[in-house]
């Protein structure tokens, strides 16, 4: 009986310290783990304290920051309970929503289709959200706010990233 605690023991303490875990078969690259970190979300909420929708955000100046450096550029994916567009510049249109960058708002909008450039960054693709790459001007300081006239998100806060030395 002595014996078999010991054998016990031993299997216990060397299957404890395996360098396997949960996450050993889950394969990510390097532009999948920065987008990880970066990703930030925030339910879009009425007045009245009722979610009106989701809006997650990926700085990519974070993620590729040899290409996006020139200004600040976001890869936005939002959700609405109601169909609603982001505010673009270039539009005559009028928007729903108004995503600001400390209270400016963006110089480009792009929508994009639900398979785009960044669609490999997430696992959340679907049929019901919008995407969109949001350009603004280059800042020190990034806190990003969703709003229209009767809902906001919370602020979102990233360290703006300098750009890097050629």
């Amino acid at each position: 009986m002595k014996t078999f605690f010991i054998i016990l023991t031993f299997l216990t303490l060397f299957t404890g310290c395996s360098r396997k875990n949960a996450f050993f078969e889950f394969n990510m690259d390097k532009d999948q783990e920065l987008s990880a970190t970066s990703i930030q979300s925030s339910k879009i909420v009425s007045k009245d304290g009722e979610t009106q929708g989701v809006i997650s955000v990926i700085y990519l100046n974070e993620i590729y920051p040899k290409l996006y450096n020139k200004n600040e550029y976001f890869f936005v994916f939002l959700f609405t309970k109601e169909a609603k567009e982001i505010y673009d510049p270039n539009k005559s249109a009028d928007f729903n929503l108004k995503l600001k960058l400390n209270s400016k708002l963006p110089i480009e909008v792009e929508q994009l289709p639900e398979e785009n450039k960044f669609s490999h960054l997430v696992n959340s693709k679907n049929n019901w959200n919008s995407y969109y790459l949001i350009t603004f001007e280059k800042t020190d300081t990034i806190n990003l706010l969703l709003e229209d006239n009767v809902s906001s998100s919370k602020i979102l806060h990233y360290e703006s990233v300098k750009s890097p030395q050629n």
